[in-house]
């Protein structure tokens, strides 16, 4: 285990001199990150990698030679580190986060400053530094505790109950979110109630993901649009940098996809989405919170439960960073608490009780 004493030893991997020149500069100006060298491709990694000892990778995907990709298929199984993607606008990168990467940023591309580059990196840096590589690891079907095997006995598929098409559910995540996420998606069918998800993503990455979510699920989804209904078998995933919330008009419920300020710390925030839920669904709903640094999604899926919502946190075991789910937890935000690979199970369950 990391000495938390002790700075975060970093090694950058990036075939660009340039890019590795910003990136140990910048990573450098932050006294609680010291890198410790640097490795032009990712064979040079393999090698450097038992001489430096780093406690996190940042990674470029595209690189000559060994990709990104494959060389966290061959070495994150042996080699348990956290590793940063840092990745232009490439699709390859949830592939490379589906292969055992933490988390990513999005790699300068004139739009925004190299400053704001950095203190995004160093953010992710230190919250990857904390993360439980043992969830990123393939998981067979845990034994769930006692109070989540009663939930899941005897759980059938998702009935067609009339209740479910004035269901609303929410779902925040962060750090390790996209897998976790996608884990739960897959398992939920197509007629599912209306979802409207959260997940903190870079700039233009959001409707990669969402397009990714619905080539590999069986319901609809696609990122969010202002006024969008919110309907049974679509899941929409919020925009980044808009505030994303739950608009009601009559028995219609919409979304709101809007600039604003940051909620919580972010844009969008967890939190937005479920204190407008909180606020404005007067229907069935539920919350389930995710994988993520901070607290952002806590407050508002207390306010969710104390307006009766159903409400689902991810446990401690299966969180790659166990944040905002403890947070959640520990104030009395959350009603069932259970692996990643159970959640599912447990909303449906929930969701066939309903009448």
């Amino acid at each position: 285990m990391r000495d938390t004493q002790q700075p975060i030893r970093v090694m950058i991997v990036d075939d660009s001199l340039i890019a590795r020149a910003i990136i140990t500069r910048g990573l450098s100006a932050y006294p609680q990150i010291k890198v410790i060298g640097y490795a032009i491709n990712a064979i040079d990694a393999k090698n450097k990698f038992p001489l430096l000892k780093p406690d996190v990778i940042t990674m470029d995907v595209e690189m000559p030679g060994l990709s990104g990709i494959e060389f966290l298929k061959q070495f994150l199984p042996t080699n348990p580190v956290p590793v940063i993607l840092v990745s232009s606008l490439d699709l390859r990168v949830f592939d490379a986060l589906a292969a055992g990467a933490v988390d990513f940023v999005r790699k300068p591309d004139g739009t925004e400053s190299n400053d704001l580059f950095i203190q995004r990196l160093a953010q992710k840096v230190v919250t990857a530094s904390c993360a439980n590589m043992a969830a990123r690891k393939p998981r067979v079907p845990t034994t769930p505790s006692a109070n989540v095997q009663s939930i899941l006995s005897g759980t059938p598929p998702l009935n067609n109950l009339p209740v479910l098409d004035q269901t609303i559910i929410g779902l925040g995540a962060s750090t390790g979110g996209t897998e976790a996420t996608l884990e739960i998606m897959k398992q939920l069918p197509e007629d599912i109630p209306g979802m409207v998800i959260v997940q903190h993503m870079p700039t233009g990455f959001t409707k990669m993901y969402a397009d990714r979510l619905n080539r590999l699920c069986k319901m609809e989804v696609r990122e969010a649009r202002d006024h969008d209904e919110i309907h049974r078998g679509l899941a929409l995933v919020a925009p980044a940098d808009l505030q994303t919330r739950v608009v009601r008009t009559g028995n219609r419920y919409t979304v709101s996809c809007t600039p604003g300020e940051k909620v919580s710390g972010h844009c969008p925030s967890v939190d937005a989405l479920f204190l407008s839920m909180a606020k404005t669904v007067h229907c069935h709903m539920a919350g389930i919170i995710l994988t993520g640094m901070g607290r952002d999604g806590a407050q508002g899926l207390l306010a969710m439960r104390e307006k009766g919502a159903y409400t689902i946190g991810q446990d401690k075991a299966s969180s790659v960073v166990y944040g905002m789910p403890m947070v959640a937890n520990d104030i009395g935000a959350v009603e069932v608490q259970a692996p990643c690979e159970n959640i599912a199970s447990v909303l449906l369950r929930h969701l066939n009780s309903l009448r």
